[in-house]
């Protein structure tokens, strides 16, 4: 070392080995750091695509600790376990918890925008709602309605489309759904209450007790495979579809905002990345299995499968898009979400309608 190095390294006082360290020890440090977090979930144990198997939350928190090599642990917990099934959102806008595993329409009472992030009656599917999320400023939107909450959402599931419900008596008309007893969530509901139906919200363990017992005539939940592992085909025989209340419906992981600001960038990507893997492993997980589980239930457990009337499926759209005009005229922020979403739902649509639909009407069997 020349002798004017060494006396522009004594003036400046970067010493020997600390010049060359300072920066990597740092950086090391924060590399080291691990982070101890919790997950609630608003369904219970053993549920598949919610709380086990590829895509649920315990695959989330069990491939996030994989990645980051073991830097970020999540324990998860099972609705009822450590908070009921619905007061996740609550529990992590304070910040008792850091993450919670549901669907946002859940809080649809704290914030009705918060519908449109998971199911939107006679809206868009899985591609059209991804889509929007990912590249037509759903995501943003969702950020700027959680916002007041300190909790942001991400995508981490999809079921794609779901089954109208299970019913116990026929429907043939929009007047057999006055005075009907039903559990189902969202905008769904509020619809259906304007056509005489009298709407439940019960978490999934509590719907097939309450199905059988006859305190509900009717209950949406999800799709072939999982409503068959609830058992719903033993309380009610008749199984409806159009998927005209929840033609995708998306999984949310919520996260508190301060915990989420005190993760490094790395394992920020980590959690977005796993999410993102999980919600196109949860629609092809349920892709998979929904077709054998209808033909199980329709030959083999005496489920009859129908298809709503169109005069019913009119009518729901009728009241559906006058809900909308009311809810939109009493909240901005609604009114932004929603025309963002129909905005989007409207060019993709034009689009499916060139390309998919017609490739799927000339190569189905």
């Amino acid at each position: 070392m020349t002798k004017n190095r060494r006396d522009f390294i004594k003036k400046t006082g970067l010493a020997g080995l600390g010049a060359a360290v300072a920066i990597p020890s740092i950086a090391s440090a924060d590399s080291k750091k691990t982070f101890r977090w919790k997950m609630t979930n608003c369904y219970g144990a053993g549920a598949p695509f919610y709380s086990t198997g590829p895509g649920s939350a315990s695959y989330f928190c069990k491939r996030i600790e994989d990645l980051s090599d073991g830097r970020l642990r999540i324990k998860h917990y099972p609705a009822g376990e450590l908070i009921p099934a619905m007061e996740g959102f609550d529990a992590v806008s304070k910040g008792t918890i850091q993450m919670n595993w549901g669907n946002s329409f859940f809080w649809a009472g704290k914030t009705f925008a918060a519908q449109y992030f998971t199911a939107v009656p006679f809206g868009m599917n899985f591609q059209g709602t991804n889509a929007w999320l990912q590249f037509g400023g759903g995501q943003e939107l969702w950020d700027e309605v959680y916002k007041p909450f300190n909790v942001i959402g991400l995508a981490a599931g999809n079921t794609g489309v779901q089954m109208t419900g299970w019913f116990k008596k026929e429907i043939n008309n929009v007047e057999d759904l006055n005075g009907l007893r039903m559990r189902v969530p969202g905008l769904a509901g509020k619809v259906l209450e304007q056509l005489g139906v009298s709407v439940k919200l019960l978490p999934g363990g509590e719907i097939f007790p309450a199905l059988e017992r006859g305190v509900i005539d009717a209950a949406e939940f999800v799709g072939p495979f999982q409503d068959r592992r609830m058992g719903f085909q033993k309380a009610a025989k008749y199984y409806y579809t159009t998927g005209w209340g929840e033609p995708s419906n998306t999984s949310e992981c919520l996260i508190n905002k301060d915990a989420w600001n005190s993760l490094p960038k790395d394992l920020q990507a980590i959690v977005k990345t796993v999410a993102a893997e999980c919600n196109l492993m949860g629609l092809s997980w349920s892709e998979a299995n929904n077709s054998e589980a209808l033909e199980d239930l329709v030959k083999n457990q005496g489920v009859i499968a129908k298809t709503l009337p169109d005069s019913v499926i009119e009518k729901l759209r009728e009241v559906t898009f006058a809900t909308y005009d009311k809810l939109t005229a009493k909240d901005p922020l609604v009114k932004k979400v929603h025309d963002s979403y129909f905005a989007f739902k409207a060019m993709h649509d034009d689009w499916q309608n060139k390309s998919e639909e017609v490739v799927m009407t000339k190569l189905s069997s």
